[in-house]
């Protein structure tokens, strides 16, 4: 069996509908209308619509404990699928909209990563995401505020949100910052806006592009990605949903992939679209043209172009190699 790795998936959107409810009931709130479509749907209509239920549902995780919780669950739910690294997007924005310090926030899905470690064989590390429908300033502010002394799992920094309604290169500042301070950097472009966001975000100083793959509208766009080396985290399930295609048949994946460009797979918002890891590698499989040869270049490309440290990233390949996909690392 293909070991799995993941480089993005939102880590206030791995949680589902239940963890939502339980979390709002320990904090003694409830859950703010118009977040459920029934008892296991999330309500949203369109990519804008998904963002704000996103945000309320996402008020409801408070504390460091709840943070730990979302953590520990997503990646346990990874393993289980043969998940043996995975990058988690977290918003230090929305941990201080209700009022918590992002150290504890991070402190939290650090102790998730660790128990994950520990009872599921699991690595993951930390990307920070700026939202850019927060401003310029906001974006400065989570670049500057770790730029020198942070956690040792925060690895990156990414910029996610509304994507045709602010472009990415007025986001340049905070982007100088975070890749001066040797943070991984990325950057959600390609998905709902086209090409020219594409070719507008490689401005930044980036090695990967959260999505990306509305670059096939422009050939010469997709020669200079694969050229370049330039990795794109692609997620055909969340595109799907959100109607950036209109079904796998029509996803760019296969395309990109033939064309030289490196691509990994991802779940985005897991329970928002129906996707997880495990549901990705198979929609890739089935519904995309992969073999398992090509599955496991996929893994491959996602741990190399990961954020982690070179040992780590050493430790991930050779256990790989490994019969069972698990071992001590």
């Amino acid at each position: 069996m293909t070991a799995l790795a993941e480089l993005h998936v939102h880590l206030e959107g791995t949680a589902p509908p239940d963890l939502i409810r339980r979390l709002a009931d320990r904090n003694g709130i409830p859950v703010p209308d118009g977040v459920f479509d029934g008892p296991d749907r999330f309500k949203w209509v369109d990519f804008l619509d998904f963002l704000r239920t996103y945000d309320r549902a996402a008020t409801v995780i408070r504390t460091a404990e709840d943070y730990r919780d979302v953590t520990y669950e997503y990646l346990v739910s990874c393993a289980r699928q043969g998940a043996i690294y995975v990058e988690l997007l977290v918003s230090p924005d929305h941990a201080q909209s209700v009022g918590l310090p992002p150290s504890e926030q991070q402190a939290g899905v650090a102790q998730g990563i660790d128990d994950a470690r520990r009872d599921a064989g699991i690595e993951a590390r930390i990307v920070l995401v700026a939202v850019r429908n927060f401003g310029v300033q906001a974006a400065i502010d989570i670049a500057q505020s770790h730029a020198g002394e942070r956690h040792p799992y925060i690895v990156g920094f990414n910029l996610a949100g509304d994507e045709a309604g602010y472009p990415p290169a007025q986001f340049a500042p905070a982007y100088e910052i975070a890749s001066r301070a040797g943070l991984g950097c990325t950057v959600h472009a390609g998905e709902h806006a086209g090409a020219g966001s594409v070719r507008e975000a490689l401005t930044l100083p980036v090695t990967r592009l959260s999505h990306g793959v509305r670059a096939v509208e422009d050939p010469a766009l997709v020669q200079d990605i694969a050229d370049r080396g330039i990795v794109l985290e692609a997620c055909p399930t969340s595109n799907v949903a959100t109607q950036v295609f209109p079904s796998y048949e029509e996803h760019p994946l296969r395309r990109l992939y033939e064309a030289g460009v490196k691509v990994t797979l991802g779940s985005d918002d897991p329970p928002y679209f129906g996707a997880s890891i495990g549901g990705e590698y198979a929609v890739a499989r089935e519904r995309l043209g992969f073999g398992e040869g090509e599955l496991e270049s996929l893994t491959r490309t996602a741990i190399e172009a990961s954020f982690a440290d070179d040992a780590l990233k050493r430790a991930l390949l050779k256990r790989m190699t490994a019969k069972d996909g698990r071992s001590n690392l």
